[in-house]
C-alpha cells in the first residue's frame, strides 16, 4: 500500500494530500530511509513521522484497504514519541 494512503487510513494524518506533502518534504522515513508518498508500506515496517515539534515512531501491524475510526488504531503500534521542546504542562 502507498505510504500516503496508509497514513490516511490509519488516521495518523487526517488527509491524504497532507500526508503526501509531508512525505515529499522528506519528513517521513521507512526503516530509517527517507520515503516518498508513493513508497510501499509493508507489515513490520517502522515509520518515523516528523511533525513540527513532535516525532512519532510507529510499527505497522496490519494493512487494510478500509477501516472504521475505532479500529484504525489497531493498524499500528506506537514505539516512541518525542518532542523537540516539551510545552505540555
Amino acid at each position: 500500500m502507498r505510504l500516503d494512503k496508509y497514513l490516511k487510513i490509519s488516521r495518523l494524518i487526517k488527509r491524504r494530500t497532507v500526508a503526501k506533502e509531508i512525505a515529499d518534504q522528506g519528513r517521513i522515513s521507512i526503516n530509517g530511509k527517507v520515503a516518498k508518498s508513493s513508497s510501499d508500506v509493508s507489515t513490520n515496517d517502522e515509520l518515523e513521522v516528523r511533525f513540527g515539534n513532535k516525532t512519532l515512531t510507529v510499527k505497522v501491524l496490519k494493512i487494510v484497504e478500509t477501516t472504521k475510526k475505532e479500529a484504525s488504531a489497531d493498524m499500528y503500534e506506537v514505539l516512541h514519541e518525542s518532542y523537540a521542546q516539551d510545552f505540555r504542562q
